[in-house]
């Protein structure tokens, strides 16, 4: 076992000189210009990260590793890595050809030869890969409303690594990772995988796994894509490097993955493990619902607690990793010591505290003290800087609602209202505002629609991640694409969906511009309410009523809101 887990691995790239001739034969093949989470698929492809695999899976492949985590050779592999492309793309390409694909700037990182192309069943991989077509889970949305409709296949050869201006020294390659462990004689390295600033608990849990196993630590965050809402990698890698001082320096290290998650629970643990092994660690850390998204559309957890480590366990032989399972560390307050839950002899005697995620999250928002048995200072200093407390942060209110249930002009009034109160930038996005300075190009078909809402919700998640208040209030009658919006906004700050539930009916009375009659009589097309469907909120953060309510009063509804979330003073 241990010789193996030092000795180099294979890559995908070529030679230097080779690299520089593909660059240029590279110019006259057809490109397809990455999505961050392709960049972050072929990378670990190209750098062996991924090792079997030697490209984008083939249609074969797929299917197998959908149905039975393994490709047709029976290598065991949990995770469909396919390259997703729109129809217009696809149709244009013949099997046998290569193309160029290229990150954001259009930088030539590889080429890949098509071998496979073909219009996946989602529903299907939604089903076996993440346990349920539940659009709930960040992935199955993905999967339904980001990811291209067709699937392409074939290898890859690499010519050069994705550039990355940050935090350089702290990026390793799996041969990288395996040289320097072969360096400092580590025979034995146990990974700790993360998303999540490290407080004391993690520290506790990683040193206790690394003893128990006599084992090095290799503390091995994410930092390709994680979970809509989590704390952004640079706060998160400042904060590792300022917990890394407590290990003993000669016995821990840390490098950063560039993976893009899908949290896939059990699948994503054994993938995890996988990408462990083939970066030269020989322990990998599973904690509870390891990998896991939260809850479903039912309310429930889409694994149970412990799926993660059953599958892993039943794998690990295979894999060549073996398992540490993850203990659940709680303050004991009389020993003043970190102590596993399951090991406390004397639960009843002693003080037992913990603090959860949500409930650090609402310390930080309202700016309460997070005490030093929980997390270094230097931990919640790096936080509290980049979450200020809520009343200080940037916010969305996003008006939802027929055309004519007065969303402009409540809109309008909690504006002149939060300006009022002064403190920070308010901008309103209103629908006329939009189509004529952002959107003046756009029609009104479907897709034109949701391409108006898009670019409000960008304009609303930048105004959101500088600390500013934007307003919106567009009709934005599909939920898949207020969700979106939703996802933009709360990775920077609190989005506060506001239904403004006035009927049709009242809508068609007031008709204030005309539109209803225009229609009715059919000369509007596509008319949200009578021609096309309005998907009404299922919970929003606040549904207004407008229909014997003076605009005042709604107004104030939404300031009431805002002060209950502590997103403004009261």
């Amino acid at each position: 076992m241990n010789a193996l887990n030092l000795a180099p691995i294979p890559e995908l790239y070529v030679s230097y000189e080779s690299a520089q001739k593909l660059k240029t034969e590279a110019g006259n093949l057809t490109s397809w210009d990455l999505t961050p989470r392709q960049i972050c698929d072929l990378e670990l492809l190209m750098n062996g990260g991924f090792n079997p695999l030697k490209g984008f899976l083939s249609e074969a492949d797929y299917d197998s590793v959908v149905e039975n985590m393994r490709t047709t050779d029976g290598a065991l592999w949990p995770m469909p890595i396919t390259l997703d492309v729109n129809e217009a793309f696809a149709e244009g390409l013949e099997i046998g050809q290569d193309i160029a694909l290229r990150d954001q700037e259009g930088v030539i990182l590889a080429t890949m030869t098509v071998t496979d192309r073909w219009e996946p069943n989602k529903a299907r991989e939604a089903e076996k890969v993440f346990g349920a077509d539940d659009s709930a889970h960040p992935a199955v949305n993905y999967l339904h409303n980001h990811a291209g409709k067709i699937y392409l296949g074939g290898p890859v050869t690499g010519i050069q690594q994705p550039v990355h201006y940050d935090f350089r020294a702290r990026r390793d390659t799996p041969n990288e990772l395996r040289a320097y462990f072969r360096k400092l004689g580590w025979r034995k390295v146990v990974a700790f995988q993360t998303r999540n600033p490290l407080h004391r608990a993690h520290q506790e849990l990683t040193f206790r796994a690394a003893r128990e196993a006599q084992a090095n630590l290799l503390i091995h965050p994410v930092v390709g894509m994680t979970k809509p809402g989590d704390v952004d990698h640079f706060t998160r890698v400042r904060c590792y490097e300022a917990v890394l001082d407590k290990y003993p320096a000669a016995t821990t290290s840390m490098s950063l993955l560039n993976l893009a998650m899908r949290m896939a629970g059990p699948r994503e643990a054994v993938w995890h493990g996988l990408i462990r092994k083939n970066h030269g660690c020989t322990h990998f850390i599973v904690g509870r619902d390891h990998a896991g998204p939260g809850k479903n559309s039912a309310g429930e957890d889409f694994y149970g607690p412990y799926d993660a480590q059953e599958m892993f366990r039943a794998h690990q032989e295979e894999m060549g990793i073996e398992m540490v399972d993850f203990k659940h560390m709680v303050w004991v307050q009389e020993r003043a010591q970190y102590e596993p839950m399951d090991e406390i002899k004397d639960k009843d005697d002693v003080t037992i505290l913990n603090i959860s995620g949500t409930e650090l999250r609402r310390r930080l928002q309202e700016g309460l003290e997070i005490p030093e048995w929980f997390s270094f200072p230097e931990v919640v200093t790096e936080l509290r800087r980049t979450r200020p407390p809520r009343n200080q942060q940037g916010f969305t209110v996003f008006f939802t609602g027929f055309s004519g249930s007065g969303k402009s002009t409540i809109a309008n009034a909690l504006m002149v209202k939060l300006m009022e109160m002064g403190g920070r930038p308010v901008t309103l996005l209103d629908g006329d505002i939009v189509r004529k300075n952002l959107s003046s190009e756009l029609g009104f078909s479907k897709e034109h629609r949701d391409l108006n809402i898009r670019r409000i919700g960008y304009v609303a998640s930048e105004i959101t991640k500088n600390g500013g208040i934007a307003i919106c209030a567009p009709i934005a009658p599909y939920a898949s694409t207020r969700r979106a919006v939703r996802e933009d906004v709360e990775a920077f700050g609190a989005f506060i969906e506001v239904h403004v539930a006035t009927s049709i009916e009242e809508c068609e009375r007031r008709d204030r511009k005309g539109l209803y009659k225009l229609a009715r009589e059919g000369k509007i097309k596509e008319f949200t309410g009578i021609s096309d469907p309005y998907d009404v909120p299922e919970n929003p953060e606040l549904s207004v009523e407008t229909e014997n309510v003076d605009v005042d009063n709604c107004a104030h509804q939404v300031l009431l809101k805002l002060e209950s979330m502590g997103l403004i003073s009261g």
